[in-house]
């Protein structure tokens, strides 16, 4: 009888131990996701203030200024 209490609590530890490392895992994927989510908005407003620039300027009726290397 012992060993049926030994073998279900050593089942049990591995089954936690799996779910910590599992845990952990999905932790750092979702902690990558919130990295690439944050850039990709900063890159969205980038492009979004570019676009609001390009509209006023074409509003505006000016002609649009030379690139640098002119």
């Amino acid at each position: 009888m012992p060993d049926t209490h030994t073998d279900r609590l050593t089942a049990l530890e591995e089954r936690l131990a799996h779910q910590d490392r599992m845990i952990d895992e999905l932790s750092a994927v979702i902690a990558d996701q919130w990295r690439q989510i944050d850039r990709l908005k900063r890159r969205v407003e980038a492009i979004d203030d570019q676009m609001a620039a390009v509209e006023q300027l074409a509003r505006s009726g000016k002609a649009e200024p030379p690139p640098p290397h002119y």
